[in-house]
């Protein structure tokens, strides 16, 4: 959900500067009686906070028949509750110089306002509200259904090579729910009922289910106090909730398609099956994925792009999630250059990496974009708010933004072989050709 705010709600993004984060992330957390999990950091060098509602629920959590629906309560909680009219919940937040925002991924929803510090319970309130009072009501319902329509059709739909995730997905999961999108099937929620809305909201949408981050200028033991205030009175939820158990078989054989779409260039994607987020593999196949794509110097750019002149843009990303993860690379091939000459040009990059050691020189110059994008990515209230979330969410350890810089400190040049030697093989990937409508043979 993209929303518009303020340019002082903008500034509040920036505020924090590089050296703050250099220094260990001390935080607060505790446990509710309800079982919401609380996690505060205080940082007094400017007026602000970030105020943010984690819930562990995201579209693997959904029923194979009702798809979309941790997407879609994304965008319906920001219709109103018993205290707030429809409509109106931005308003409060951009009206006190604020920003509210919200994500939906295959494994959590995140909900946050940017506040000044002096709003810190506007924000704990309209939390609170989405927690316990929010309105699941058919206007409501019907009005975010045509919203959801047109985001489909704006960011997917009508977008070039805008389904690449979700053709990749389908392919690489045959079992796991992550082979559906988080947007999920309009005929789905078209067809769901208001009571499996209800549901829905009366299972997930519960304290001890949620993980409540703070990070900015706030006094801890009066935010304590007004954090038990608004939210000790939620009762804890009684519904299981719903995890998948189910483990993704290999894909044992290489699966190869063509996508015709709106487009002029064709493209080529790859993506390798790989492991779940937080293994040692995993933090290896990150420090590949800048060696390969992290800037002008890296190895596709510099042999498809500026070498070879095959291509227009060629990058690496890994894509991994709570249960599973992918590696993809990704190419969209220059004029006059037909996909399998582009294929074959990346399969040279990835297998030269497998074949031979990372010098130490280039080895050395990638751990370190790695370290400052890690230091970039907790550099604001908002970003160490929601690191300190998705810690604790997945892994049951917000103290990991501390840590987690060892794990990448601990990966080898010999890691990186290995983990290359392993994965990136044609009987362990997906390989699409996307190419202009009509002329697919």
């Amino acid at each position: 959900m993209k929303k518009c705010f303020s340019l002082v709600a903008a500034g509040l993004l920036l505020v924090m500067g590089l050296s703050a984060q250099t220094r260990k992330i001390e935080f607060v957390k505790y446990t509710l009686p309800n079982g919401l999990k609380v996690i505060l950091h205080r940082d007094n060098t400017a007026p602000v906070v970030a105020v943010t509602a984690s819930y562990h629920v995201g579209s693997k959590n959904e029923d194979s028949l009702r798809t979309g629906f941790a997407h879609f309560f994304e965008h319906l909680l920001f219709e109103g509750s018993e205290n707030i009219k429809r409509g109106e919940f931005d308003k409060y937040v951009t009206n006190a110089g604020g920003a509210s925002n919200a994500n939906t991924s295959q494994d959590r929803t995140f909900y946050y306002e940017l506040l000044p510090s002096n709003q810190l319970q506007l924000g704990l309130w309209l939390e609170s509200e989405r927690m316990m009072h929010a309105k699941i009501e058919e206007i409501g319902v019907n009005t975010q259904r045509e919203v959801v329509k047109e985001e489909k059709r704006q960011r997917i739909d009508n977008q070039p090579y805008g389904t690449v995730i979700e053709e990749v997905m389908k392919r690489a999961f045959k079992v796991h729910p992550y082979r559906w999108m988080p947007i999920g099937s309009m005929q789905h929620l078209n067809e769901a009922k208001l009571e499996e809305f209800l549901s829905f909201y009366k299972t997930f949408y519960v304290p001890n289910n949620c993980v409540l981050s703070i990070a900015g200028d706030i006094n801890i033991d009066s935010t304590q106090q007004l954090i038990e205030s608004y939210f000790g009175p939620i009762a804890k939820g009684t519904k299981p909730i719903p995890r998948p158990s189910v483990s993704e078989p290999p894909l044992n054989g290489e699966v190869r398609d063509v996508i015709e779409d709106n487009i002029q260039l064709p493209a080529v994607i790859q993506a390798y099956r790989a492991p779940k987020q937080g293994s040692d593999e995993y933090y290896a196949f990150n420090i590949l994925s800048t060696l390969l794509s992290g800037g002008e110097s890296a190895r596709m750019q510099k042999k498809l792009v500026n070498e070879k002149q095959l291509a227009l843009e060629a990058e690496a990303f890994p894509f991994f999630l709570e249960d599973e993860g992918l590696f993809i690379t990704f190419a969209l091939a220059n004029v006059g250059n037909p996909p399998q000459v582009v294929e074959t040009a990346m399969d040279s990059v990835v297998n030269e990496l497998k074949a031979t050691l990372v010098p130490e020189r280039e080895f050395q110059k990638v751990k370190n974009q790695v370290e400052t994008s890690f230091i970039t990515g907790n550099s604001t209230m908002a970003g160490i708010a929601e690191s300190l979330s998705d810690y604790e969410v997945f892994f049951g350890d917000a103290n990991l933004i501390n840590t987690e810089m060892d794990k990448y400190n601990k990966v080898t040049r010999e890691d990186l072989q290995r983990v290359a030697a392993k994965y990136f093989n044609k009987n362990n990937r997906v390989v699409l050709y996307y190419v202009p409508k009509g002329t697919k043979q």
